[in-house]
């Protein structure tokens, strides 16, 4: 459990650097994205997961 917890708070520390770090570039991002499509998003989604899978992977 605790590594489960260790592992969310790196993604909420990783998701959060570029919102401080650049916020209007941030925004620009975000408003690109929500003009994608169901589909595109979908497979964005997919991507992540198999690249956190692979990674998983590579590491143990």
């Amino acid at each position: 459990m605790t590594e489960l917890l260790t592992a969310l708070a790196l993604v909420m520390i990783i998701e959060g650097l570029m919102p401080l770090a650049s916020p209007a570039r941030w925004r620009e991002v975000f408003s690109r994205i929500l003009a994608l499509s169901d589909g595109q998003i979908r497979f964005i989604g997919l991507a992540s997961v198999l690249m956190g899978l692979l990674g998983l992977a590579w590491l143990h």
